[in-house]
């Protein structure tokens, strides 16, 4: 069997003085082959990391068994490819080396990274940090070389995923006003401690800032929160993250309530999270936001009458979904009856002079009734007859198991007796 074809596979391996023979070869193809080998003798390796064909070399850069002398001479190498291929794998052998090394070998392998680390060719340092980025036991220096890179398709992923970086690391490269890519990518991470984020916030960066209020992990201290929410209305990329940030306080979700689109005022009201009178606090923000005067009426130039102005802020929440049994119970709370009159017609779709009909009567039953009809729970209605209508303890109609303890048809008769008294002026 001929020597070649036992070099391309066939066969026993070459002896160590045919290899050496081979890497004389002049045929390219047949040194390529012979440095591709994992058989191949480390000397002969090492001599042909010098060869002139740049595909030789690529070879070398590649072969897992190439000593550690040729790889630190390929790490210098003029061809991109050949530093390419070396990089790749050399980041497989970085976990446990460090800046220490004493075994000789170990320490040209780490020399190795940082050069090429320090790679002026972008696809070098590119390969390197994507093989590094994720890795927890890789030597510090390489990885702080990659996070301080100029380009951010090298630092960006080691700055959000690596974890060898500590809090220190990442302040000192927060200092230096790096690109804007590189604090989103910082925000982006998995674990970032509040003096992280008191330093992001303070590089004043919108999407920075933005990609940290969306991060759940964040730890920002309440009061660099507070301080966004006040700078909030200018930055719209910031309402959705802010709305959506786990353990919100209950001023922040109100304070947002005032500024935020409609959708997000919604998405706050819908978290599960929240309390009842953090909830409360949204709705009456909510209300305070609709009730802030407009300009005045086109007829006759005047404002509408106050009285009127309930109504209207009750028809824009419920065009916008929001008129829900919160936003009732937070007005009850405060006291504001005419707007939970106003609610309680546009719910049950009655009249609002029935439902003011109900309420100066201080029927109990009807009240009941009403609050049926505008489907909110039986709770509320007891709250509604005794704030509302202010009925007095003894006369409120109570629960049953929970629920309301009229049938259908007699609820219909009370707000059919009062629509009649309605209609003849009563």
């Amino acid at each position: 069997m001929s020597l070649l074809r036992r070099l391309f596979g066939d066969g026993e391996s070459p002896s160590h003085a045919e290899a050496a023979g081979l890497a004389r070869s002049g045929d390219p193809q047949v040194r390529r082959r012979l440095g591709a080998r994992a058989d191949t003798a480390p000397e002969l390796l090492y001599y042909l990391a010098d060869d002139p064909d740049a595909a030789v070399r690529r070879e070398i850069a590649a072969n897992g068994v190439t000593p550690a002398q040729a790889n630190l001479m390929l790490a210098m190498d003029g061809d991109e490819g050949v530093r390419s291929g070396l990089a790749a794998k050399l980041a497989r052998l970085a976990p446990g080396l460090s800046a220490e090394e004493q075994d000789r070998l170990r320490r040209m392998t780490y020399e190795s990274l940082l050069l090429l680390a320090r790679d002026q060719a972008l696809r070098v340092r590119q390969i390197l940090a994507e093989a590094l980025k994720d890795m927890a036991e890789v030597p510090p220096g390489v990885i702080r070389r990659l996070a301080h890179d100029a380009e951010l398709a090298v630092s960006a992923p080691v700055l959000e995923f690596s974890p060898v970086l500590t809090d220190q690391d990442l302040l000192e490269i927060i200092a230096s006003q790096p690109a804007s890519g590189a604090l989103v990518a910082i925000s982006r991470r998995e674990t970032v401690g509040p003096a992280v984020s008191d330093a992001i916030v303070a590089n004043d960066d919108p999407a920075a800032i933005a990609a940290l209020l969306g991060n759940a992990s964040a730890q920002i201290r309440e009061a660099t929160l507070d301080c966004l929410i006040e700078r909030a209305p200018q930055h719209e990329s910031w309402h959705a993250p802010l709305v959506h940030r786990p353990n919100l306080p209950r001023r922040a979700a109100a304070r947002l309530a005032h500024f935020v689109a409609d959708h997000l005022v919604q998405a706050l009201l819908d978290r599960r999270d929240i309390d009842e009178e953090t909830a409360s606090a949204v709705a009456m923000a909510v209300r305070k936001r609709l009730d802030e005067p407009g300009p005045p009426s086109v007829r006759g130039g005047k404002a509408k009458p106050p009285r009127e102005r309930p109504l209207e802020v009750a028809r824009q929440l419920m065009r916008r979904g929001m008129l829900d049994e919160v936003m009732v119970a937070s007005a009850l709370a405060s006291n504001d009856r005419d707007f939970v009159m106003a609610a309680l017609a546009l719910r049950s779709e009655l009249p609002l002079e029935l439902v003011q009909k109900v309420v100066v009567t201080q029927s109990a039953r009807a009240m009941v009734a009403l609050a049926w009809r505008a489907k909110l729970p039986m709770a509320l209605a007891v709250q509604l007859q005794l704030r509302l209508a202010r009925i007095p303890p003894a006369d409120v109609v109570c629960p049953v198991a929970g629920d309301y303890p009229m049938d259908a048809a007699e609820m219909e008769w009370q707000l059919d007796f009062f629509s009649t008294l309605s209609e003849k002026g009563a």
